[in-house]
């Protein structure tokens, strides 16, 4: 009887080890996949950033063009 216990035992204890090698796996794809996640949003924050800049950018100079013109609103 003690030889059955020891195989069920060990049968239990490969499956808990073959358990946790799937869920290791998985759990590494998933730290893949959220460390490309946040790369890309660390970029869209970038582009943001330089977009917003651009922006600025433009608007200064449409500034600039209509007093230029003495096309601005001269109530602000």
């Amino acid at each position: 009887m003690t030889e059955t216990v020891e195989s069920l035992v060990l049968e239990h204890l490969r499956a808990i080890r073959s358990s946790l090698n799937d869920h290791g796996d998985r759990l590494g794809r998933i730290e893949l996949r959220l460390s490309a996640m946040e790369q890309t949003l660390g970029s869209l924050y970038a582009l943001s950033g330089s977009d917003r800049e651009a922006l600025s950018t433009l608007t200064r100079r449409v500034e600039r063009i209509e007093r230029r013109l003495d096309l601005a609103d001269h109530s602000a």
